[in-house]
């Protein structure tokens, strides 16, 4: 599939523009287990995978940029000097990027693009850090602006929270960009340090089964959420001077002073401190192949999010449950901000029939919808393609 989508989008290319300099392709993301941490300056442990967008581009005869979204069949135009918000939305990822590139003094020549992939938009394998990071990078590589990987991670996420108005944290751009194959990216939201931590099991899949729900509760109580992780924080800093973020705290701080708080404070504290060491456990199960271990930390991680931290929906806690008893699953959780979006299991290819077939039945009979599964394979971060 993945040749014939760059075939397409060289072929228009080629018809519009004529041929172009550079193809880029900049992979989506997954993350096994690290939930609500990363705001919290705690770890995540995300992947670069094998779906992906594709940008071909090339800098234009013209002062206009000139943009063509594939997929959505739709065309931007505007002037490189005019760069206002687009109604379309897509085009503003990508003049988000412009825009901090011009913070930074590098005002670049305007570009002819033409893009599309196979990521599944609103699946939470972040097709938004894709595109604005694997503009940059092409960027970076046609123009020479010396931009390294990180600095390119961090100016995809800026162009999000500054144009585009979404608080989103490093995470997606991060791995997106310094994926590599084979392996996870055991990531440090307070000072962005970062490990690769080996995935050995070339007989094991992640599959996401994807609810195809986006509960309106989603934005707002995830603003809730982090407001009483401050809260907790706010306490505990009374009593423990260095603390500046529940990164800093371990389950004995917690419970020493679970009457200072409110129980759902603690509730929302509780689970982060405990994912965060959840983190730090599963790491340590790859290092010696215990995929066991390590799917037991993501069930662990579920129920956390389902009965501490309240962020999940009966569709996900139905396809999870089901799931982590299904013969062949190791593990099984919610992925991503909560109240809909999709499931991630860790699946060995054997069991890879049956495990649609049970899930299939779940959509159909208790969902009341067709299901939709992706396979994915972890692979490396963002590249030019020969």
């Amino acid at each position: 599939m993945t040749s014939a989508i760059v075939d397409d989008i060289s072929r228009s290319f080629h018809t519009k523009f004529g041929k172009e300099s550079i193809l880029v392709k900049a992979p989506g993301r997954v993350n096994l287990i690290g939930e609500h941490t990363d705001y919290n300056e705690g770890f995540v442990l995300p992947a670069a995978i094998d779906k992906a967008i594709f940008l071909a581009i090339k800098p234009s005869a013209t002062t206009l940029n000139h943009w063509v979204s594939l997929d959505m069949e739709q065309s931007f135009e505007a002037s490189i000097d005019a760069i206002e918000r687009s109604k379309l939305q897509w085009p503003n990822y990508l003049q988000g990027v412009l825009v901090e590139l011009g913070n930074l003094g590098m005002a670049v020549p305007p570009t002819n693009i033409v893009f599309g992939g196979d990521i599944p938009i609103g699946s939470g394998m972040s097709s938004s850090a894709a595109l604005t990071t694997g503009f940059a990078f092409a960027l970076n590589q046609l123009f020479g602006l010396g931009l390294s990987r990180i600095d390119i991670a961090k100016l995809g996420q800026r162009a999000e929270n500054n144009f585009v108005g979404i608080k989103c944290g490093i995470m997606d751009q991060f791995a997106s960009v310094l994926g590599c194959e084979k392996t996870l990216l055991h990531l440090d939201c307070r000072d962005i340090t970062y490990t690769y931590v080996p995935f050995n099991r070339n007989d094991v899949r992640i599959v996401l089964c994807d609810t195809q729900i986006k509960h309106n509760l989603a934005e707002s109580e995830y603003n809730l959420r982090r407001s009483q992780c401050e809260r907790g924080v706010e306490i505990l800093k009374y009593y423990f001077p260095d603390v500046s973020s529940l990164r800093d705290v371990n389950p004995e701080m917690m419970q020493s002073h679970e009457q200072k708080m409110d129980d759902v404070v603690f509730r929302r504290c509780t689970y982060v401190i405990a994912e965060n060491q959840r983190v730090a456990k599963a790491c340590n199960s790859l290092t010696t192949d215990d995929f066991v271990a390590f799917g037991q930390a993501m069930n662990d991680s579920h129920q956390g999010l389902r009965d501490d931290y309240e962020v999940s929906c009966p569709e996900l806690d139905v396809l999870q449950s089901v799931a982590e008893k299904t013969e062949g699953v190791f593990g099984s959780r919610m992925m991503g901000g909560g109240f809909g979006g999709c499931t991630i299991n860790l699946v060995t290819e054997a069991s890879l029939e049956n495990f649609q077939q049970t899930l299939g039945k779940v959509f159909r009979q208790k969902l009341a919808k067709e299901p939709i599964i992706h396979i994915c394979q972890l692979k490396g971060g963002t590249e030019i393609l020969e």
